[in-house]
């Protein structure tokens, strides 16, 4: 019988696995974020935006801000 990974060998593996997928999972987050400003300039309701997205809406009202999307006014209903 194979004796158990050390603690510190277990880090070393999920550490070396973490830095493998970190390049990969920021390319899919900008991915994402081009699509919450395309969607919102072409006119999709943020709350729609921020149900399709993995973010909060407060995320989504700052990429918005950051890139010059201004907020619309609600309409009255």
């Amino acid at each position: 019988m194979t004796e158990a990974m050390k603690p510190l060998d277990a880090l070393d593996q999920s550490t070396r696995r973490y830095r493998e997928t970190e390049a990969e999972h920021e390319k899919s987050r900008q991915a994402v974020i081009a699509d919450v400003l395309a969607a919102l300039r072409a006119g999709e309701r943020p709350t729609d935006v921020v149900a399709h997205s993995p973010f909060t809406d407060a995320y989504v009202r700052k990429i918005a801000r950051d890139n010059g999307i201004e907020a619309r006014p609600r309409g009255k209903g």
